[in-house]
């Protein structure tokens, strides 16, 4: 099984870290091998919008948020919604790659991660009508363009919610220029060091409306049935894949479902994720849901998306990963082990706890790398 990752430097690498005394080999701390790329256990980091870019430009803060949990023992450590123009940004504050200068400092963020044994991925993302909103801590409101705001687009010219930007409908010309700014994204990608993808289909946002009835009600070839709607997803997929290389994994996060009746339902899901594995350009269905009408109904507990993963996984033919409140290293374990999905990603878990893997190891008796300078914290 080949590595994913190649430490460098004084402070990385297996001279900075030693195992915990040897156990069992529990599923989630099994090495997971997509196309080239190797991650050291099943454990992802899931994508989580920090609002704290300056012009698309990471800092400290997301050197410290992402490094902290590549310390923390996650396999997979991925960016935030990392935007593929400055248009198609959540918010004023949020991550952008889609010049050089992103990429730079994407690169130095990669190389930490990379240092520390876990594998680098980036989302690559354009949130459409859902775009020029306020931070959270704001209101979560939209942006008006009179006060800094920019117009936004989407496949129809539906707003998310009362209240909010009308999109202008996207022309073909629209469609093609994004389409090229997914593929100038992942250029950067590649130059900055990541070695995973996960193209942003859910949760709202461009890919996504286009998929979904309730967002998409346009006449024309990207619209009406399934087929026509999943047609720019999958245009975007087999154009990233001419910027990024064959031997590295791209994943898509897909929302299997809207919660709306009307919407996108499992059999959708279903059947996008096998028009997707039948490209064999896709590696992994990050399976998500909701997030593109405020009249979506969610009861959220204890792994309430698993069903999502394990229906895919079972009926596409594909590899999925599991999202969700999947708070406990026994929950995680069984997930796996009864073959329900392939990866754990992990949000707000990770975001309260980064070092919750290597915890997890040790609750499961695993035998996993700790940093050395954390060995204290690891024989208490």
């Amino acid at each position: 099984m080949s590595t994913a990752t190649s430490p460098q430097g004084p402070n990385s690498g297996e001279d900075n870290r030693r195992l915990q005394k040897p156990g069992r080999d529990p599923h989630l701390f099994r090495p997971i091998t997509f196309r080239g790329v190797t991650a050291k256990n099943r454990i992802m980091l899931s994508p989580l919008c920090e609002y704290s870019a300056v012009d698309g430009m990471p800092n400290d803060w997301h050197m410290v948020h992402l490094g902290a949990r590549a310390t923390g023992g996650a396999g997979i450590i991925c960016t935030e919604a990392t935007h593929v123009s400055a248009e198609g940004r959540i918010t004023a504050k949020c991550l952008g790659l889609w010049n050089e200068a992103q990429r730079d400092g994407l690169a130095r963020i990669v190389a930490f991660i990379e240092s520390q044994g876990a594998v680098p991925a980036v989302q690559l993302a354009h949130a459409g009508r859902k775009a020029s909103i306020h931070v959270p801590w704001q209101g979560s409101g939209p942006h008006a363009i009179a006060d800094g705001g920019w117009e936004v687009i989407g496949p129809s010219a539906l707003a998310f919610a009362p209240g909010h930007h009308v999109p202008r409908a996207m022309s073909l010309e629209d469609i093609a220029r994004v389409t090229a700014e997914f593929v100038h994204s992942t250029k950067l990608a590649r130059e900055a060091g990541f070695k995973i993808i996960d193209l942003h289909a859910a949760h709202g946002y461009l890919l996504h409306e286009f998929l979904s009835p309730l967002s998409n009600q346009r006449n024309d070839g990207y619209g009406g049935d399934l087929a026509g709607r999943a047609r720019f997803l999958l245009e975007v997929v087999a154009a990233v894949r001419t910027e990024w290389p064959a031997e590295l994994p791209l994943f898509v996060r897909l929302s299997c479902t809207d919660w709306v009746e009307g919407g996108l339902t499992m059999a959708d899901a279903v059947e996008i994720s096998r028009m997707l594995a039948a490209t064999g350009q896709v590696d992994l269905m990050d399976c998500s849901t909701g997030g593109n009408d405020p009249r979506q109904k969610i009861a959220p507990g204890p792994g309430y998306q698993v069903r999502f993963a394990e229906t895919i996984r079972r009926e596409a033919g594909i590899a999925t990963g599991a999202v969700g409140m999947i708070n406990t290293p026994d929950l995680a374990e069984e997930i796996l082990a009864n073959g329900r999905a392939d990866l754990i990603l992990m949000g707000r878990k990770l975001m309260a706890e980064p070092s919750w893997p290597l915890l997890a190891a040790r609750a499961l008796h695993s035998d996993q790398a700790w940093p050395l300078q954390y060995e204290r914290a690891m024989l208490s």
